[in-house]
């Protein structure tokens, strides 16, 4: 009876999760209620607040529901008995970018991000909360780049701070860019070409190293 009670539970849950992927897609996060989730999710508040402490809380819940799988595998280069960082890194670029194209929910998810959620009023502590997330993934994949140095996959002097940054700058900006008009560009045909032309620059770009 426990297990049936605990697995009604999580479908709860999933479900209130689905409900709010679609109502803050229709309205913007900060448009949307509590209300509108339940309503939307055919369940009371009060079914909400089992699960969840706050709106803030449900979009984060909804939002690391498609992050955490794809946190495990960057988290892969992470290893230091990793034998090639730089390829799982590959691995988890590609994917990332691909997954947008190709799963609704994922593109759904950073559609909310990118374009329906203000950082304004009640919303910045959401912005805090993201803010905290990204610091987490700078360390993971500083990690992992200096796990590709340790192996000689890429250069002794690389600028690890600068080579995070443009990583972040690739992929937000490939995202954001395919969301804002899809048909400019083939995201999941070009993913690996854009992937591999960053990773190359990272062993030919000078602007890339530490001064001497």
């Amino acid at each position: 009876m426990a297990r049936r009670t605990k697995a009604e539970a999580q479908e709860t849950r999933a479900q209130i999760l689905d409900a709010a992927e679609q109502v803050f897609y229709r309205k913007g996060v900060l448009s949307a209620s509590l209300n509108d989730i339940a309503s939307e999710a055919g369940v009371t508040r009060g079914a909400i607040y089992w699960h969840f402490k706050n709106k803030h809380d449900v979009f984060m819940a909804m939002a690391d529901r498609r992050r955490l799988p794809m946190e495990a595998l960057a988290q892969r280069g992470e290893d230091s008995n990793e034998p090639d960082p730089l390829g799982r890194l590959r691995e988890f670029m590609v994917y990332l970018l691909q997954q947008v194209a190709r799963d609704p929910h994922q593109r759904r998810v950073f559609e909310i991000m990118f374009q329906k959620c203000e950082f304004t009023g009640e919303n910045e502590a959401l912005l805090v909360r993201q803010r905290e997330a990204c610091r987490e993934a700078v360390q993971g994949l500083s990690t992992t780049f200096r796990n590709a140095v340790a192996r000689g996959q890429l250069p002794l002097n690389l600028d690890i701070g600068k080579a995070v940054t443009l990583f972040h700058s690739l992929l937000t900006g490939l995202v954001m860019y395919w969301l804002f008009d899809p048909q400019a560009f083939d995201l999941e045909a070009c993913a690996g070409e854009y992937v591999d032309t960053y990773l190359h620059g990272l062993s030919a770009t000078p602007f890339l190293r530490h001064s001497p």
